[in-house]
């Protein structure tokens, strides 16, 4: 073999889609000299996809004080790629339901003021395209939060600014985006969104999200009758019509928010990590794709990493591996996607514990295994 590509993702709570990486190339090149090794760390546009670009394109880390979801300071930061003009930001990181005590969980007053602050930091920073990803969101404002961070104004029966939360968008009378920050307009924003619910209705994000998020029966209805109203007026104000959009009920109709304020398209993230790496034109002439994930079961082959670089690969007929942490039912479905075998890293009976913390040794020796038997077809 004359080159390997590595392109993985994170073992979430044991090592990042770098480190595992690195432990990959640990063990490759124990065993083979002079082999070419291309590194390309994954994600799928959930948690760690900031992180994860940064490290695949040599960029780094923006940290800035944001407004969390009740309204509180809090330190958030977003990742620009290595490009210099790509930012790359997770709403979870400033939006997220991670960051609000399940005590304090309320839709109707939390907001996504916090995602529209990482947004215009990227602006000051001169970037023109902007990667979101909208996953795990405390939110159910319809993306009105982050619009009103970047200028947008939405006005009450008396003019004033309505609050923060979807609770407040039966208020709203009247949209206006002339103070919108103009330089939204040069930007091309994509949107990492796995989920294809409308904004409103039986699918829509209150009804299927909102429960999640600290919403009770009552409250869904308020919150989905609000969103409806949200469309209207956004439709009415604006020329454009979110309500059935697909996508447009992601992370509490941030996805309506972002279509409508941003002129945003909406992705699978695993797409989008494929383009802002250039994946495709890495495996290029590979001998051997070596991907992995902490789990690999049924649900892989619905957009996770796995499964997007496989296609890739099975583009230009090259044989991939997937190395887990464990694998779970349903993968056989995955050897019909590019992907030829399937090796855990766990080398017998081990608690959770032990197989996280030592993970970046056993996928070492996991992966100079890998190598050292397909190097018997040599012999």
């Amino acid at each position: 073999m004359k080159k390997i590509v590595i392109a993985p993702d994170s073992f979430k709570g044991s090592m990042s889609a770098k480190e595992v990486a690195d432990a990959v190339e640990r063990g490759i090149k124990g065993v083979l000299s002079g082999v070419e090794v291309v590194k390309i760390p994954m994600a799928d546009g959930g948690e760690g996809t900031v992180e994860t670009l940064v490290d695949a394109t040599m960029g780094k880390i923006v940290k800035l004080n944001v407004l969390d979801p009740l309204g509180n300071d809090a330190e958030a930061y977003f990742g620009i790629l290595g490009d210099g003009r790509t930012a790359v930001i997770e709403m979870a990181l400033a939006s997220g339901l991670t960051m609000v005590p399940s005590d304090k969980r309320n839709p109707l007053i939390t907001t996504t003021y916090g995602t529209g602050q990482l947004i215009k930091a990227a602006l000051d920073h001169g970037c023109q395209e902007l990667i979101i990803g909208i996953g795990g969101s405390a939110t159910n404002d319809g993306g009105v939060g982050m619009a009103q961070a970047l200028g947008g104004s939405f006005l009450d029966q008396e003019g004033q600014e309505i609050g923060f939360g979807g609770g407040s968008l039966s208020a709203l009378k009247e949209i206006k985006i002339s103070q919108l920050d103009q330089r939204i307009k040069r930007c091309t924003f994509k949107v990492a969104c796995d989920v294809d619910n409308p904004l409103c209705g039986p699918k829509g994000a209150s009804h299927v999200f909102g429960p999640q998020k600290g919403a009770d029966s009552q409250m869904i209805k308020i919150l989905d009758g609000n969103l409806a109203h949200l469309a209207e007026i956004i439709q009415r104000n604006i020329g454009i019509d979110v309500k059935n959009e697909p996508g447009a009920g992601a992370a509490g109709g941030l996805g309506a928010g972002l279509m409508a304020f941003c002129n945003a398209r909406l992705q699978k993230g695993i797409e989008l990590v494929i383009e802002a790496t250039k994946l495709e034109e890495k495996v290029k002439g590979a001998d051997l794709v070596i991907t992995g994930e902490g789990q690999i079961d049924f649900q892989t082959v619905h957009g996770k990493t796995p499964y997007g670089v496989a296609q890739i690969a099975k583009k230009y007929k090259i044989p991939v591996v997937a190395l887990v942490g464990s694998i779970g039912p349903g993968v056989e479905i995955l050897y019909k996607e590019g992907i030829n075998s399937i090796f855990s890293i766990v080398e017998g009976p081990m608690t959770l514990e032990a197989c996280m913390k030592n993970g970046s040794q056993l996928t070492e020796r996991a992966a100079g295994n890998i190598i050292r038997t397909l190097n018997i077809a040599d012999y």
